[in-house]
């Protein structure tokens, strides 16, 4: 068995990774798990079994950081070190360490941790994208851009790939546009959707979910995103507590630079402290795995009950987090 790691938050060139793994096996029969969901036995099992549909089995794991207890653990080492020839495993994680005797049962060479872009490293891979289709952009328009979509390259890819469709060649991109067609006229987003919990108004942000789980909207990238927001959320609130107040430059430090971003925020923090956006990132880690669970069937029923949990009770949630 040849096994591999691939950890850290920038899910773009993560699954950059487990595409070439894929490239190398081509025809293999794959099997994806969600740990914490499907007990590791279940795993281990697949990967002794040999494929009878093809020449090799490629097992992936997600959420692998969630491999926490011993004999879980012992027992998928187990499964590396003496491995079944046809089968390659590939533990995924948005984390960037698993369990100890994980990372020392994979070799260096196939372990790897992907991190988010710098801010330089982002407005470079914006500008090489729009520069290939044929677009001339200015740092500002970047600057929208990189405040309007999630930290990584795989939901730039797709952002970009959107605006491309909409923009003329024929003349400079400006941020007008791109506050245009990625906030004002855009689809129902995780985005759309704080926005509205940032005010909170709940009708409009079930309104929200309702619209994004019909158009078959996974309530896993939706949970996604709104932990992106609720970090930066984190980030903004930090902000005010060190300085008292956010002046323009510390707000583009952070990744705020149009007003729109600004009075969410804004708003949002008129309704949440430090401490609440962090229980509201936990709160969303909860609901994503229980919506891995099978549970899941009741997945507007579950998206729902974390709205109105997140936007009408946030006094009490945060009381029974500090155990109160």
């Amino acid at each position: 068995m040849s096994a591999y790691i691939f950890l850290g938050p920038e899910l773009g060139k993560k699954q950059d990774a487990v595409d070439a793994v894929r490239k190398k096996y081509p025809g293999s029969e794959e099997s994806i798990f969600y740990a914490g969901e499907t007990p590791v036995s279940t795993i281990t099992d697949t990967l002794q079994n040999i494929s009878l549909f093809a020449e090799s089995r490629i097992v992936i794991v997600k959420n692998a950081e969630l491999i926490k207890k011993n004999d879980d653990v012992e027992h998928l080492v187990s499964c590396i070190r003496n491995p079944e020839k046809s089968t390659i495993l590939i533990l995924l994680s948005d984390e960037i360490k698993l369990a100890a005797g994980l990372d020392d049962a994979v070799p260096k060479a196939n372990k790897q941790v992907f991190y988010e872009l710098f801010e330089r490293e982002k407005s470079e891979w914006v500008r090489q994208f729009f520069m290939r289709e044929g677009f001339n952009i200015d740092n500002d328009s970047i600057a929208a851009i990189l405040e309007l979509v999630e930290n990584n390259t795989a939901s730039l890819k797709s952002e970009c790939s959107r605006l491309i469709g909409f923009l003329p060649k024929d003349m400079p991109v400006n941020s007008e546009d791109i506050e245009k067609w990625l906030s004002h006229n855009r689809e129902e987003s995780a985005f759309t959707l704080f926005s509205r919990i940032a005010c909170g108004d709940l009708s409009k942000a079930l309104e929200s979910v309702s619209v994004m789980l019909a158009a078959k909207e996974s309530a896993q990238s939706i949970l996604a995103g709104l932990a992106w927001c609720f970090r930066k959320l984190g980030d903004y609130l930090s902000l005010l507590e060190t300085h008292g107040e956010a002046n323009n430059f510390e707000l583009k430090k952070i990744g705020l630079s149009s007003p729109k971003a600004r009075d969410d925020y804004a708003a949002a923090g008129r309704r949440y402290s430090v401490e609440d956006a962090e229980t509201c990132l936990a709160l969303t880690a909860e609901y994503d795995i229980l919506l891995r669970s099978p549970a899941a069937v009741m997945e507007n029923l579950l998206m729902e009950r974390y709205i109105l949990t997140i936007i009408k009770k946030p006094e009490r949630i945060f009381r029974n987090s500090q155990g109160v």
